[in-house]
């Protein structure tokens, strides 16, 4: 942030900056269980109070920490969906950046997901306030789908973006448990996934297949919804 910009900003808002990046900073470096309230109020040199008042829980923090990740994984995909007009390889893209992404919290990605895994958890990926952060990842797909050349049935690419990020959840639950070198296991198995995909996706223009395959998208919305 360059002096003038930071100047521009009340004391109130300074502190906020402060806050976020110190707590950010830690659940890199620390983890989610190891990160406090507590510690992030002494490493700002702010009381308790003052930090609760602009993040009155860590689980608000956590969001902010979504956000920041989803945001830099739509800035390094959107260049690079620019590259080509693949469906199958666009898609890739979106995958294998999401997952470069998470590679610095993978240490601690236990600790999230323990807190994560309630459905009442206020950190689950599908509850309300996390619907920010994933709406980055939907529309990272829609952009992929939109900007690709492919022959699918209007409803069928309306549909798939919302089953394409169920698939991206599920791979990163996969991610968390995946102990090989770099998660290549990871990455494997996302390989083989596209390839799947890529012979599957011109079934969608078969009638007989098409109903049913709508019906699917359509249970896929309504459960993220």
């Amino acid at each position: 942030m360059f002096s003038s910009e930071r100047s521009a900003l009340t004391k109130s808002e300074r502190t906020r900056a402060s806050l976020r990046t110190i707590a950010l900073r830690s659940f890199r470096e620390r983890g989610y269980d190891a990160t406090t309230i507590r510690l992030i109020a002494q490493e700002a040199g702010v009381s308790i109070g003052t930090t609760h008042y602009h993040f009155p829980s860590k689980h608000h923090l956590v969001q902010e920490l979504y956000l920041e990740v989803q945001e830099a994984h739509r800035a390094v995909a959107g260049p690079l969906l620019e590259t080509t007009d693949d469906l199958v390889e666009r898609l890739g893209i979106v995958y294998r950046t999401g997952l470069d992404g998470l590679a610095p919290y993978h240490r601690f990605a236990p600790e999230f997901l323990s807190a994560a895994v309630s459905p009442r958890s206020p950190i689950n990926p599908l509850s309300t306030e996390s619907a920010p952060a994933l709406e980055i990842v939907l529309g990272l797909f829609r952009t992929a789908i939109d900007g690709a050349k492919h022959s699918l049935p209007a409803d069928i690419a309306r549909g798939l973006p919302d089953a394409l990020v169920l698939a991206h959840l599920l791979l990163a639950l996969f991610w968390v448990y995946d102990r090989s070198p770099g998660q290549e296991r990871s990455f494997q198995l996302l390989d083989r996934g596209l390839r799947i995909l890529r012979g599957a996706l011109p079934l969608a223009r078969v009638p007989l297949l098409r109903a049913p395959l709508r019906e699917v998208l359509d249970l896929i919305a309504e459960v993220r919804a």
